[in-house]
């Protein structure tokens, strides 16, 4: 074996010759670039949905090895990695200036980003909800833009469609775990109710108490009313977050006993046995916030190079991908926690304390 044949160099540098038959020294330097930044992502994100299939997978079990939300934790950190990476061949790109790009611009015409299938992919895999999706063109699927010229179906499309068929996204893995984590030593609904009870009581005296200290602090009558709406509103924003009230009433326990979960793990943090659980949570956050730094710098990327243009494959272009940028949130219970998280200090005893220490065999 050689390192050129294992790597398979010369099909590799093959491969940036775009479509057709355009002899090679019709490529400028700049497109040559442009095809081979998009190429790096594609091998990017292959390597992301592998360790996302495995990410899945491990938190399917019932239950979930604790040996194994260390390998989950990797996984997702690997992750967040290559997607810092990836945000930084942006600065590649721009390299390029406007007529440099401009100059082979139109070769592109009716291919677009938006039907990269891997990155529907990804989507697919994390869990984000079709109704959360922007349409390319007008109000057509997405998966329109993914079939061929003449509507037939492509690679892109089999891809993602193979991927739905699938069933189940990482979202569903992740929030099916934690509705098993029993909460204070139990899994029971009763249980669960009264530590989230606790809590509240908790959260609401620290809001009346953070009120107080504001009063002093306020000179103006007016100013007084508007903080004690403030967090009042506070108060019945947590209280709502932890009983699910933005739920069906079906789902609502299974949604509780979530929140639940999320407010005992980093409540408590700090307890053996719950710091590879707060790692999971937090490399599942840090990995939308790379994805979403990502989809904004790609937007910046592409006013800095053609400001507002009509994008090649026919979307708003740098407002499209400012939208995705916002509404491709997917992971929402796991960032509304923290609205509501209490210090240390003011966190209520837990009933078994024990049952989250580390097992010390004899």
């Amino acid at each position: 074996m050689n390192y050129w044949d294992y790597i398979k160099v010369e099909e590799l540098l093959s491969l940036q010759g775009g479509v057709g038959d355009r002899p090679a020294e019709s490529f400028s330097n700049d497109e040559v670039l442009f095809i081979t930044v998009h190429q790096i992502y594609e091998l990017w994100f292959k390597l992301v949905l592998r360790e996302l299939e495995k990410t899945r997978s491990q938190l399917r079990q019932n239950p979930v090895p604790d040996e194994d939300l260390a390998e989950v934790t990797r996984s997702l950190r690997r992750c967040v990695t290559i997607f810092e990476v990836a945000t930084n061949h942006f600065r590649v790109m721009e390299t390029m200036t406007t007529r440099d790009y401009l100059a082979f611009r139109d070769h592109l015409i009716g291919a677009s980003g938006f039907q990269s299938a891997q990155m529907r992919e990804m989507e697919i895999m994390l869990g984000l909800h079709d109704d959360k999706r922007l349409p390319a063109m007008g109000d057509e699927s997405y998966k329109e833009a993914l079939k061929g010229d003449a509507g037939e179906g492509s690679p892109a499309l089999a891809r993602v469609e193979r991927r739905q068929g699938e069933g189940g996204s990482l979202r569903d893995a992740l929030y099916a775990w934690l509705a098993r984590t029993p909460v204070d030593g139990s899994s029971d609904e009763g249980h669960v109710e009264r530590y989230l009870q606790s809590f509240l009581e908790a959260h609401e005296a620290g809001a009346k108490a953070l009120l107080e200290t504001a009063r002093e602090r306020v000179a103006r009558p007016e100013d007084v009313a508007v903080l004690e709406k403030r967090y009042r509103r506070d108060v019945e924003a947590a209280t709502a977050f932890v009983t699910a009230e933005d739920k069906p009433e079906e789902d609502r326990p299974f949604f509780r006993h979530v929140r639940a979960a999320l407010v005992f793990i980093e409540s408590h943090r700090e307890l053996p046995r719950l710091s590879w659980p707060r790692e999971v949570i937090d490399a599942v956050i840090a990995l939308e916030q790379a994805m979403v730094i990502w989809r904004q710098r790609h937007a910046r990327m592409v006013e800095r190079m053609i400001g507002r243009r009509v994008g090649t494959g026919g979307s708003g272009g740098v407002d499209y991908l400012d939208q995705t940028a916002l509404r491709y949130r997917i992971f929402d219970d796991l960032w509304a926690v923290r609205t509501i998280l209490l210090r240390q200090s003011v966190v209520p005893d837990l009933e078994h304390t024990d049952d989250y220490r580390l097992r010390i065999q004899d």
